[in-house]
């Protein structure tokens, strides 16, 4: 017979199965107090109790307090897999369990037993229901106390701090697992305290530790504040780190050598003991392995460094695995002379075929870099290169080495031909849209300017021919480029024009017959505004201006003056060789930074009205990074009006400031018009308030001078703490903090 159910339970979604086990899982719980005990019947049970709460399943007060009462009797068996399983009931039942401090005892009775396999898991248990008020000095408990405790750190941050003397202690035991937990959990407790921090460090650098797993903390640490501060290489913290290369274990020597390689600003002069250091590692085979991922990491800024290794990254080119082998080749690459040059490309070439598309990546990065470094090899480097680029690869793997060709063909202009022949090659039969069109706008950079421009046209036409539509547009823009600075060539490329305008594709017919009227002109100042160079202004604020003109209707044509120009560098930028291969170029422009501002402001609806941002400034600290408020301002300039954003960061963890407003005091000719305040601002969260002032009228450039440069501030705030009871509205807390010169 099949029980029919009431109607609730079927609109509820609970099917007849769940509410049957439930139901006989708290009858079947009665079995726990039979004598003698049978340990196999209660696991089934304790195990259908726990399977049901971890589906949802929702069990009564009544009845969880019953089956968790009757399961108390179970502590009187010694079966430990019975009592393991106790230990996990109890955590899952004690949120919906009433009076389960009564297990306390049971618990308690088994972490201070004899038994070291019950007392950890006791432990744990205890946690759940009760506070810990008794530590155990012996490791294993010790492990389990220290790390419930980074885990409740998060949680209940007053509990825990309660243990820094018990921490404290265990961080002078002499199990090594112990003393690494106990420095663990006093960072934890301090790291949002720098002096606190600092002071740990002293104590434990003078005083040595047993852990090396512990000195590895250390040293991160130390390496943290050392990225922190300025000047940081004169510091005692880098003495101990560098202290730390002549340590027996090789752990430790490995941590600190990579955290004085991973070190900004680091000179050759001190990577030298590092890498000296590291070197040590390579007695054994094992700890070779991890030798040149170091070295390959010191040779992109320092190669000289590492020139004292070659030998032995030599032998690794062998190495049967190709990780090894490539770091080891890339290395060498970096470091190599000049005349050791043909002798590494034929050992690169006898084993590229067998590593995969990432690792050619790395290893055609690494020949990118060569080239600049020895521009006299170009023709091998190029030979090896166009070989690379007729085998089966990837997109990732063809733009790499595309990349590399088009930066040997820009450095080296004796290997233009050469270069560009190669690419024409590629793109007879290439697969990748973007690698064509970077290539065919690359020949209509620089093909005119060869000897023999007219040998590029074929190549540039057959792909109007026979590539899709991106690939066409951009092969017209390439041909135009020809006609536009070579009068011989003219006649034909309008020719070839001609037929452009027959395309099936819009955007090809409209670049045709647009570059032929421009063309038919024969003027040489259109032929530069209109082919050669391209837009001044900066993409993503054009896109934006576009965006705001359509939702806006209007009779007004669009004003291009109204968007703002693309910055410039003076110097030129070369582009680092990312020692992660897997790295990828990012597909879509990203906004600068004058961008974001410009698209902050405009949210903000008192600034709406300002019009273009002109530029802004570089951030100024207007406080010491040890205060308990961080200020920082940053200006913008506008046409007539300027912005002073100062960006304010809390520091203390019992305090919330609200209505965070910086006053400023400029000088008579200069108006502040309005304060934006922070309306909250919780401890370790930034939040920014502004401040609008009127520039004279007389003088719109007067932002520079002194009036407002060196304007007196003073923040004032609201604040609910928890140690004081509310302050009033625009409590002063600075009467300035000092007079910023920007």
């Amino acid at each position: 017979m099949i029980k029919k159910f009431d109607k609730k339970d079927e609109e509820s979604g609970k099917t007849g199965v769940y509410v049957f086990q439930r139901l006989t899982c708290c009858l079947q719980a009665r079995i726990f107090n039979e004598t003698p005990i049978n340990p196999r019947r209660c696991l089934h049970i304790l195990t259908k109790i726990i399977y049901l709460l971890n589906q949802g399943e929702h069990f009564g007060t009544t009845e969880a307090t019953e089956a968790f009462f009757a399961m108390t009797r179970l502590f009187q068996s010694n079966d430990q897999t019975l009592r393991r399983m106790c230990y996990l009931t109890i955590k899952e039942m004690a949120n919906i369990s009433e009076d389960v401090i009564i297990v306390t005892s049971s618990l308690t009775k088994d972490m201070t037993g004899k038994e070291d396999v019950y007392r950890g898991p006791a432990i744990r248990a205890l946690c759940r229901i009760t506070d810990v008020k008794v530590l155990c000095f012996q490791f294993c408990v010790d492990l389990v106390l220290l790390e419930t405790l980074q885990h409740m750190v998060k949680m209940s941050y007053d509990v825990v701090k309660r243990w820094v003397n018990e921490a404290q202690e265990a961080a002078s035991s002499d199990n090594i697992m112990v003393q690494y937990h106990a420095l663990g959990l006093l960072y934890h407790l301090r790291k949002n305290d720098r002096l606190a921090v600092t002071k740990m460090l002293n104590k434990f650098t003078k005083s040595g530790l047993k852990s090396p797993f512990a000195y590895c903390m250390l040293i991160r640490i130390a390496s943290k504040l050392l990225d922190e501060t300025e000047g940081g290489h004169d510091s005692p913290l880098f003495d101990f780190i560098e202290g730390c290369l002549r340590n027996k274990n090789e752990m430790v020597v490995y941590e600190a050598a990579s955290a004085i390689v991973h070190m900004p600003n680091c000179t050759a002069r001190e990577l030298a003991p590092a890498v000296s250091g590291y070197y040590l590692t390579l007695i054994s085979f094992l700890k070779a392995r991890f030798f040149p991922r170091l070295t390959q990491f010191v040779a992109m800024k320092h190669p000289s460094a590492v020139t004292a290794c070659n030998l032995d990254l030599e032998n690794l080119i062998t190495d049967s695995n190709r990780s090894i082998a490539t770091l080891a080749i890339t290395t060498l690459l970096k470091t190599g002379s000049e005349s050791s040059v043909d002798r590494l490309m034929k050992q690169i070439s006898s084993f590229v075929s067998e590593i995969s598309d990432e690792f050619k990546v790395v290893v055609v990065q690494a020949i990118s870099a060569l080239c600049q470094k020895y521009p006299r090899k170009h023709s091998v480097m190029m030979n090896f290169l166009s070989n690379m680029l007729r085998d089966d690869g990837g997109f990732e793997y063809k733009r790499a080495i595309v990349d590399c060709i088009i930066s040997i063909i820009e450095e080296n202009p004796e290997s233009k031909e050469t270069g560009l022949a190669h690419l024409c090659e590629f793109i007879e039969d290439c697969e990748h849209t973007v690698l064509a069109t970077k290539i065919l706008h690359l020949l209509g950079k620089e093909g005119p300017r060869t000897p023999q421009p007219s040998k590029y046209i074929r190549f540039i036409f057959n792909r109007v021919v026979l590539e899709s539509e991106a690939v066409r547009a951009a092969a017209v823009s390439a041909l135009a480029k020809f006609g536009a600075q070579n009068d011989d060539l003219l006649p034909s490329v309008l020719v070839l024009m001609q037929r452009c305008m027959m395309d099936s594709d819009d955007e090809v017919r409209d670049r045709a017959t647009f570059y032929m009227n421009v063309l038919q002109q024969k003027q040489k100042a259109l032929n530069a505004a209109y082919i050669f160079n391209g837009l001044s202004v900066s993409i993503p604020g054009l896109e934006k201006s576009l965006h705001q003109y359509t939702l806006e209707p209007t009779e007004k044509p669009f004003d291009m003056k109204s968007v703002p120009l693309v910055t410039t560098p003076i110097t030129e930028q070369k582009t680092e060789i990312a020692p992660v291969a897997t790295s990828k170029l990012p597909e879509k422009l990203a906004p600068s930074r004058q961008d974001i501002y410009q698209e902050q402001l405009a949210s903000i609806p008192e600034f709406q009205s300002l019009g273009p941002l002109f530029k802004s400034s570089d951030p100024v600290q207007l406080t010491e990074a040890e205060t308990e408020y961080v200020v920082r301002c940053i200006k913008h300039t506008f046409a007539r009006h300027m912005v002073f954003q100062f960006d304010c960061t809390n520091t203390l963890n019992d305090q919330l400031l609200q209505k965070v407003v910086v006053q400023m005091e400029p000088s008579e000719a200069y108006e502040v018009e309005h304060y934006i305040p922070a309306l909250s601002l919780p401890y370790s969260q930034p939040g920014s308030c502004y401040t609008l002032i009127r520039l004279p009228d007389d003088d719109p450039t007067a932002g520079r001078n002194s009036g407002v440069s060196t304007a007196a501030h003073t923040l004032r705030w609201e604040s609910n703490g928890c140690r004081s009871h509310p302050e009033s509205s625009q409590t002063k807390l600075w009467s300035s903090l000092g007079r910023s010169r920007r």
